[in-house]
C-alpha cells in the first residue's frame, strides 16, 4: 500500500479522503472518553479508588503526544496511506486488548499500545485532509465534526453498553469495527481509490516555494503557547466531564430521573455536549476560509475563559449550557489552528510539523489527566480546575495578539 499507487485517483478520491480520514478521527477521538465513563465503575472492578483509575490512561496519552512526530515522519517518507493502514490495524487491536484486561497493569499497557497507535492519525490525517482540500477550512471542519462526533457517541455508547452489556464491550465493540474498516480501507487503497492528497492544494506561500515566510519563527512559539492552553483545556475537560456532571446532577436534570443512577445519564450529557460542538465546528472552518485566521482563533480561545469561569458556580441544566459553549469554541478553534500551522509551514514538512503540534497538544498536554484527578482529591471538587482552564484560557488569547498575520491563500 504506497502512495505511488494514487498517483491517478479518480475523481472521487477527495470524497474518500473525507470519509476514510472522518472515520479515523471519530474512533481516534471515542476511546478515551468511553474510557473516563468506564471508569465510574472501575473503583468497583479494580477495588481502587476514582483519583487511582484516571491514571491508567495517562501512558496512552503520552504516547499520544510523544508518538505523534515519528508518525509524521514517516507519512513524508513511507507515504500516508501506509501509516493510515497501519492506524487502523493497530488501534483495532489495542482497544479490543483494552477489554479483556483482568488487572489495572494489563489496561494500562493496553492503553499505552492503544496510545502508540492512536498518535498516527493527526499528524497523519490532518495533513492527509488539508492537502486534499481546495477550501482548506471548511474541509478541516468537517473532519472536525467526525473528531467531535466521537466523544460525542463515545460517551453514550459507554454508558449504553455498561449498562446492558458490562464494561468490557464499551472496549470489544469500537475494537472490532476499527478492524472492520481497516480491511475496507486496505482494500480501497489497493484498488487506487484513495489519493495519498498530493494534489489540489491551495496553499499560502509557505507551500508555493517551499520556504517558510518571514515571522514564521516567531508564530510557531506563539502558536505551540496557545495549542498548549488549548490542549489542557479539552484533555482536562474530557477527564472531568463525567464525574463533573454525574456530581452536580446535571444527568438528573436532563432526564427528570428517568435515567437512575447508571452510567447512561451522565454519558447522555457528554454526548450532548460534543454533539452541539461537532455541529458548530463546520461553522467555524467556514469562518476561517471567509475571515482572517488570526481573529476567528484568537476569539474561539478568548471567549472560552468566561465560559469556563462561569461553570465553576454552576450546576445542571445552567452547568451543561456553559460547558456546550466552551466545548464548542474548544474544538472549534481546531480548524483555523491547522490552517494558520499549513500557512506557516512547507508542504514537504508537513507531517512532521503537525506531529511536533500534537505532541504539545496531546503530550505535554496530557498532563491534564493527572492534574484533573490531583485536584479533585486535593479540594474534594473541579472549581479550582476550572479556575485555572479558565486563566489558560485567557492567557492564550492574549498572546496571540502577537502573532504575525500569515500569507495569504495563493
Amino acid at each position: 500500500m504506497t502512495t505511488a499507487a494514487t498517483s491517478a485517483a479518480p475523481p472521487d478520491g477527495a470524497r474518500a479522503v473525507t470519509a476514510f480520514a472522518g472515520i479515523a478521527h471519530f474512533f481516534n477521538h471515542l476511546v478515551e472518553p468511553a474510557f473516563y465513563v468506564v471508569a465510574l465503575v472501575l473503583p468497583t472492578v479494580f477495588g481502587m479508588p476514582y483519583e487511582a483509575v484516571l491514571p491508567l490512561i495517562l501512558g496512552g496519552k503520552v504516547l499520544t503526544g510523544l508518538a505523534a512526530p515519528l508518525a509524521g515522519w514517516l507519512a513524508d517518507r513511507w507515504g500516508t496511506l501506509t501509516l493510515m493502514g497501519i492506524y487502523f490495524f493497530g488501534m483495532g487491536l489495542a482497544i479490543i486488548a483494552t477489554g479483556l484486561s483482568q488487572t489495572p497493569w494489563q489496561m494500562a499497557a493496553a492503553l499505552a499500545a492503544w496510545g502508540l497507535f492512536a498518535a498516527i492519525y493527526h499528524p497523519v490525517g490532518i495533513a492527509w485532509v488539508i492537502s486534499a482540500s481546495a477550501r482548506q477550512g471548511k474541509a478541516l471542519g468537517v473532519n472536525g465534526v467526525f473528531g467531535s462526533l466521537g466523544p460525542a457517541l463515545g460517551a453514550v455508547m459507554a454508558g449504553a453498553l455498561i449498562d446492558g452489556f458490562g464494561w468490557r464491550a464499551a472496549f470489544m465493540v469500537p475494537g472490532l469495527a476499527l478492524l472492520v474498516t481497516g480491511v475496507l480501507f486496505t482494500q480501497a487503497a489497493r484498488a487506487g481509490r484513495i489519493p495519498a492528497g498530493e494534489g489540489r492544494r491551495r496553499d499560502g506561500a509557505a507551500a508555493a516555494d517551499g520556504t517558510a515566510p518571514d515571522g514564521w519563527q516567531r508564530a510557531f512559539v506563539l502558536l505551540a503557547l496557545s495549542m498548549v492552553c488549548g490542549g489542557l483545556i479539552y484533555q482536562s475537560t474530557q477527564a472531568a466531564l463525567p464525574k463533573l456532571f454525574e456530581e452536580r446532577a446535571v444527568g438528573d436534570a436532563l432526564s427528570g430521573g428517568l435515567l437512575g443512577d447508571g452510567a447512561f445519564g451522565p454519558g447522555l450529557a457528554v454526548m450532548l455536549v460534543y454533539g452541539f460542538a461537532a455541529v458548530m465546528q463546520v461553522a467555524c472552518g467556514v469562518l476561517a476560509d471567509r475571515y482572517p485566521l488570526k481573529w476567528v482563533y484568537l476569539g474561539t480561545l478568548m471567549l472560552q475563559a468566561p465560559l469556563l469561569a462561569l461553570a465553576t458556580l454552576a450546576s445542571g441544566l445552567p452547568l451543561l449550557g456553559a460547558v456546550m459553549l466552551m466545548v464548542m469554541l474548544n474544538t472549534g478553534s481546531f480548524p483555523a489552528e491547522n490552517a494558520l500551522i499549513a500557512r506557516f509551514t512547507p508542504s514537504r514538512w508537513r507531517g512532521t510539523v503537525f506531529g511536533g503540534k500534537y505532541l504539545l497538544s496531546f503530550g505535554i498536554s496530557s498532563l491534564g489527566v493527572p492534574m484533573v484527578a490531583l485536584l479533585r482529591g486535593w479540594t474534594g471538587d473541579f472549581t479550582l480546575l476550572l479556575s485555572l482552564l479558565a486563566g489558560a484560557a485567557a492567557f492564550a488569547g492574549l498572546i496571540l495578539l502577537l502573532l504575525p498575520d500569515p500569507p495569504e491563500k495563493a
